[in-house]
């Protein structure tokens, strides 16, 4: 089993490498979730994500989660198969959580070095929690 810190990681990059890493077989938990980062500009990613929920009705979708944790497994899933077997078995194996619960303190939680922020020349960004509080509005 292994605990993913996702602070000022790029949820992109983080993404792809837990997807394939689900797929072939290990247990992965990401810890603060809300502290995750999507870069590009502010009002164009708020513009995005706030066109997708006013497109269609409540009842049948598109669903667009507001809890910043399950917002981060809805991205992990768009990287599966999830219509096939092997998809769904490896999405199951994916945890999300916001803030580190008390079973992973005491636990080794690791990074991905390839998904920080620092390693971007992009400077503009918004972190998960704030993406997810503004489109709620």
């Amino acid at each position: 089993m292994t605990v993913i810190d996702s602070t000022n990681l790029i949820i992109g990059r983080m993404a792809t490498n837990v997807s394939k890493r689900a797929l072939l077989g290990e247990d992965i938990n990401i810890v603060n979730c809300e502290k995750a980062i999507l870069t590009g500009r502010k009002d164009s990613i708020l513009k995005k994500y706030r066109e997708r929920r006013d497109r269609g009705n409540p009842l049948k979708g598109p669903f667009i989660s507001f809890m910043p944790d399950r917002f981060v497994r809805r991205i992990i899933r768009g990287m599966l198969p999830y219509k096939q077997e092997r998809g769904r078995l490896a999405y199951k194996r994916v945890m999300c959580y916001i803030g580190v619960p008390d079973k992973f303190k005491d636990q080794k939680i690791e990074t991905i070095k390839e998904a920080d922020v620092t390693k971007s020349k992009n400077t503009k960004f918004i972190d998960v929690d704030t993406l997810t509080k503004l489109i709620r509005k």
